[in-house]
């Protein structure tokens, strides 16, 4: 599924887009807010400003994805591999980040200082 036909689904109102492969897009200052993208293949995506809140991306692969501005308030991102992905200045308010995988050097605590009550639980840290 391209860019245009996701946007299209969502606008018709369709939320469900689980296991969805999205690698490389350019999903950049979309609304996605509150679609199912849980195992959804997101690897190196552009993501920058788009709204993420209250969307389920857990086991989400975003390895690399730019996520530079995003809103991802109350987002589900657990078990999601964030692996080298640019989270700077992203909205993670109450979301869930248990058991996801940042990459060494972005730690819980640094995110929880940029982003009140998140909830972390057990973050893994790749190398």
């Amino acid at each position: 599924m391209n860019t245009k036909e996701l946007m299209s689904r969502y606008s018709a109102g369709q939320r469900d887009f689980r296991n969805l492969n999205l690698m490389a897009a350019n999903l950049r200052n979309l609304n996605l807010s509150g679609a199912n993208l849980s195992g959804a293949n997101l690897t190196k995506a552009n993501l920058t400003r788009t709204n993420l809140s209250h969307t389920n991306l857990t086991e989400a692969t975003l390895v690399g994805a730019n996520l530079t501005e995003t809103n991802l308030m109350r987002a589900n991102l657990t078990n999601a591999d964030l692996s080298e992905a640019n989270v700077s200045d992203a909205n993670l308010s109450y979301a869930s980040l248990r058991g996801a995988k940042m990459t060494d050097g972005v730690s819980a605590s640094a995110v929880s200082k940029a982003s009140q009550s998140v909830s972390v639980g057990a973050v893994e840290q790749s190398k």
